[in-house]
């Protein structure tokens, strides 16, 4: 079996499955310090990575807006000095898809990457 980074993304619209709840028990533990959180009905992950400073982290941000524009799924992005908080979610089902598990895993392979990351 892959892990979550190497597995593809898979197109998704309006009528995709949202993962379910035994899905999350398999999925969460694979996303270390990642968090779920919901809002407004809505399941979503997320995670805040911390940089040396502004720079680092706006370029970490830039890092994961491209790997977003690549698989055409995107994520809130939150840039501050010192800090990225990554959430992911499915907007077209209102919640988590296994494309956001995946993208969620690629982030944290960015982040080992990243310049700045601490």
């Amino acid at each position: 079996m892959s892990t979550l980074d190497q597995r593809p993304c898979q197109p998704c619209h309006g009528q995709a499955s949202p993962v379910t709840d035994e899905d999350l028990v398999v999925l969460m533990p694979q996303l270390p310090g990642w968090q779920l959180h919901t809002r407004d009905g809505i399941k979503q992950l997320e995670k805040t990575y911390a940089f040396k400073d502004f720079a680092s982290a706006l370029a970490f941000t830039n890092t994961i807006g491209a790997l977003a524009e690549a698989e055409n799924h995107h994520p809130a992005l939150l840039t501050e000095w010192g800090r990225v908080t990554v959430t992911w979610w499915t907007h077209a089902i209102g919640g988590l898809h296994a494309n956001d598990f995946i993208l969620a895993a690629r982030t944290e392979g960015a982040a080992e990457q990243a310049p700045g990351h601490q």
